[in-house]
């Protein structure tokens, strides 16, 4: 089992290229590997999705995603960030930040923005709703649908891994 991750919020209009993390303390357009910061509007921290899989208990897969913050509060994440001492930060309201594969639209689900101790990525809960992703990161999955939305990115477990 693995994770599958996002390389940048959906909204990032330029390369993929990351910049070093120190870059976000005053950039105004930026994307590192755990901020993005766009036209000094609009602020994105990296994430992770958990989801628990059906008889498996205290398994999880997870998805590597990001959420939108406010300006105050991504100040206050990236201010912590090196000391990793933000388990007592938050939680913040959030706007999930990525379309998944195998879901109906997920841009701009509602979402709350976990931050956690010794430099974890916040865990990300969504908004209780009846889309297919908040439904399944709050009950579960049976492993049958993971393959699923592996093979929707393009891993074929089940075959072999012929695409």
């Amino acid at each position: 089992m693995f994770d599958l991750g996002c390389a940048k919020p959906d909204a990032w209009p330029d390369s993929e290229e990351y910049s070093p993390n120190s870059v976000a303390n005053d950039a105004t357009h930026c994307l590192t590997e755990d901020f993005c910061v766009l036209n000094s509007e609009h602020y994105f921290v990296r994430c992770v999705l958990e989801v628990p899989l059906i008889g498996a208990p205290g398994e999880s897969f997870g998805f590597g995603v990001w959420s939108t913050l406010s300006k105050k509060n991504f100040e206050i994440y990236r201010e912590t960030f090196d000391s990793g001492e933000q388990g007592e930060l938050g939680p913040w309201f959030g706007w999930f930040s990525n379309r998944l594969k195998g879901y109906s639209d997920t841009f701009n689900l509602k979402c709350r923005v976990h931050p956690q101790a010794g430099r974890q990525r916040p865990w990300i809960e969504l908004e209780p709703s009846g889309h297919p992703l908040a439904q399944e990161s709050r009950d579960g999955i049976t492993y049958e649908r993971l393959l699923e939305i592996y093979a929707a990115y393009g891993h074929r477990i089940a075959d072999g891994g012929r695409a």
